[in-house]
């Protein structure tokens, strides 16, 4: 149950940073409930894990699943470069956050 709630902070982590560049861009009611509903559901999830899971992998497991999951978004529509560096930096993400929940 414990990791059902880390995806659902980082899902909601991507629609916080959707929101937060859609503000940056045009200032609407919508943006706003995007960029701080997505991050307030994502603290909340995130927080709700904790009843499970160990802090320290919860949370690393979060950062790296939102943030690879944001860069991926940012990419594909927002187009943001698409390099192989960006791409295998993306791939040490992973690799780091599956070797700590491997040995935890």
């Amino acid at each position: 149950m414990g990791w059902f709630f880390v995806v659902l902070a980082a899902l909601f982590e991507v629609v916080g940073v959707i929101g937060l560049k859609k503000y940056s861009q045009q200032k609407t009611v919508l943006h706003t409930i995007l960029f701080l509903g997505g991050f307030s559901a994502s603290f909340l999830f995130l927080y709700t894990s904790f009843n499970y899971l160990q802090l320290s992998i919860a949370y690393s497991v979060w950062i790296g699943l939102g943030t690879v999951a944001a860069v991926l978004v940012n990419m594909m529509f927002f187009g943001e470069s698409r390099n192989w560096l960006r791409l295998f930096s993306l791939a040490i993400i992973v690799i780091g956050v599956t070797g700590l929940k491997a040995i935890s």
